[in-house]
């Protein structure tokens, strides 16, 4: 009878197969390895290391710039320009405490400007 503390712990063995299913798994749009890995009782870590090396790591995607406009203010007390492809009556402007002012086209969905006007009240 071995009476040490000492516990000895076993690694399962999961077979390729198995371990290329999972990385598969991972791989469908939408999927989650979180997710993927609980369904398979797996340790998510597992299942990263497999994808690397079973060839599953998607492409990285190079980042791209964006085109960005910048209009100086208009002169105080002179009224708004309407924007290139905004006419002034889809034109929408909120004026916030500490000198910010947003102007808001027609096709503005609610949950962006929402974001945007949370970002200005914390300033």
């Amino acid at each position: 009878m071995d009476t040490s503390l000492r516990a000895k712990r076993r690694h399962k063995v999961w077979p390729e197969p198995l371990k290329r299913e999972i990385v598969a798994a991972c791989l469908v749009p939408g999927a989650s390895v979180s997710v993927v890995a609980r369904q398979y009782d797996v340790n998510t870590n597992m299942v990263f290391t497999w994808r690397k090396l079973y060839g599953g790591v998607p492409e990285r995607v190079a980042p791209q710039l964006l085109p960005v406009v910048v209009t100086p203010d208009p002169p105080v007390g002179a009224p708004p320009a309407p924007s290139a492809g905004v006419h002034s009556a889809g034109l929408i402007e909120i004026e916030l405490p500490g000198g910010y002012r947003v102007r808001i086209g027609s096709n503005i969905k609610a949950a962006a400007l929402r974001v945007v006007l949370d970002a200005l009240e914390r300033r």
